[in-house]
Parts: C-alpha cells; sequence; structure tokens
C-alpha cells in the first residue's frame, strides 16, 4: 500500500478528527470505529476530507463499514478512485 496516502490518512484523523491515538500509534489495520473511536459523524467528516484532499468523489455505494472499516482499506479505496477517476494529484 502507498505510505505517503496512509500516512496522510492517519494525519487526517489527528489532526481533522481529533482522534486521541497517536499518528504513530495507528495500526494499518485497527479499526477506525473499534479501535480508534470515530463516530458516525466522524465518518461522515473523513468522507468529506478524503474526497477534498485527494481530489476523489466518494459515492454512497463506496461509502460502506468496509471500505471504511481500517486506514489500509480507505487507503485503497481512495487509490482505486483515483485510478478510476483519472485523478494524478
Amino acid at each position: 500500500m502507498n505510505e505517503a496516502l496512509t500516512s496522510s490518512i492517519k494525519k487526517i484523523l489527528v489532526t481533522n478528527l481529533f482522534v486521541e491515538v497517536p499518528e504513530e500509534q495507528i495500526g494499518l489495520d485497527d479499526g477506525l470505529q473499534s479501535v480508534i473511536g470515530l463516530d458516525s459523524v466522524g465518518f461522515l467528516e473523513l468522507r468529506v476530507i478524503c474526497e477534498d484532499q485527494f481530489g476523489i468523489r466518494i459515492s454512497d455505494e463506496d461509502f460502506n463499514a468496509d471500505s471504511f472499516r481500517t486506514v489500509n482499506q480507505l487507503a485503497s479505496l481512495i487509490s482505486n478512485l483515483r485510478t478510476a477517476q483519472g485523478v494524478t494529484k
């Protein structure tokens, strides 16, 4: 997985969503809800921030518990959407 992408997601969690776990302690396969403690509003904010920061559009179909379960799964979704949507940044 793209290390810069996973690092950016961790930074978003700490800086924008104020999770109490330090970036370096967030595991790539830690549950964003079960381990990190993100709530439903946090997931909505994460979706919007990711769309803005990565230049993608996350459809309602892609905005699901599986795609947003862990940092790795979210990074995979973002990477796939960037490719599918022709985003180069």
